[in-house]
């Protein structure tokens, strides 16, 4: 359980299936001026059901969290989309700002749908403002693109579950790597990250030839369904994972590293200090 912070309050929140569940009261505390946040939530709750036909009481969760008394009690909490859903709900004026800010990013992504270049030059904008190099930021775009041809491929070829993805996605890893994703992410000590945002050029450069080639195959054989693209994976992933062998050879040390973009940014500040 960790805590965030906004305009000065604390709001629990939690890991939830891989995602952030936030405490819905301690939301309502930090925008309202109520004295209790629990009954406004309950009427709140009541009303925007009414209103809106939006049965919050299924989508939220209860979920463990500490209470005053360092107790933990089920407390009802919301993902990020439903939590942003209850702020816009709220008529209060400390709702305002993060009202202005939701209705603010709405209107970029309309801008990005309608004019997809926008989406990269901002997401260029981000890496940059968290210290990624120009070179790593360049490699980061390229492997984006390789993916999106590659989960482009597997659509047009009969993949439809989210856990087919997966499947294939680790497959590929496992034949570069030698593991998983989530095994990964778990050496890396990372946990809701994004993984290849913590890798360096090696990792990255091996992640996407193990997908640029796992497209080509597909092509080449005009594989259908997940079984045959399975294997297809497991090939291309195999290309990528004897290349790395063989620069690990010369260079007497391992491609797959703990290290991560969060250490580096860390050790740097320390330094810097």
């Amino acid at each position: 359980m960790n805590i965030a912070m906004f305009q000065g309050k604390n709001i629990r929140k939690v890991l939830y299936k891989g995602e952030w569940w936030f405490s819905v009261v301690d939301v309502i505390a930090a925008l309202t001026d109520s004295e209790s946040p629990k009954r406004y939530w309950s009427a709140m709750k009541a009303r925007i059901e009414f209103e809106d036909e939006l049965q919050l009481s299924t989508i939220c969760r209860q979920l463990k969290m500490p209470g005053a008394d360092g107790k933990m009690y089920e407390t009802d909490c919301a993902d990020t989309e439903i939590i942003f859903r209850i702020i816009q709900s709220i008529p209060s004026p400390k709702a305002e700002p993060m009202k202005r800010w939701l209705a603010k990013v709405g209107y970029e992504r309309v801008q990005e749908i309608e004019n997809p270049e926008l989406a990269a030059k901002r997401m260029r904008t981000l890496y940059k403002l968290k210290g990624y190099s120009e070179d790593w930021i360049e490699l980061r775009m390229r492997g984006i693109v390789i993916r999106e041809e590659l989960t482009d491929e597997w659509k047009n070829r009969g993949v439809e579950e989210p856990k087919d993805y997966e499947i294939l996605t680790a497959e590929i890893s496992k034949a570069t790597f030698g593991v998983t994703p989530n095994e990964y992410k778990t050496l890396k000590g990372l946990k809701r990250e994004n993984l290849r945002d913590h890798m360096d050029d090696f990792e990255l450069i091996f992640s996407q030839l193990g997908e640029r080639a796992s497209a080509e195959i597909h092509r080449t054989r005009g594989s259908q369904g997940v079984a045959n693209l399975k294997v297809d994976v497991q090939d291309g992933g195999r290309i990528a994972g004897d290349a790395r062998e063989n620069l690990e050879k010369k260079i007497g040390r391992s491609v797959v590293t703990k290290k991560n973009f969060l250490k580096n940014a860390q050790s740097t500040k320390r330094l810097a200090k």
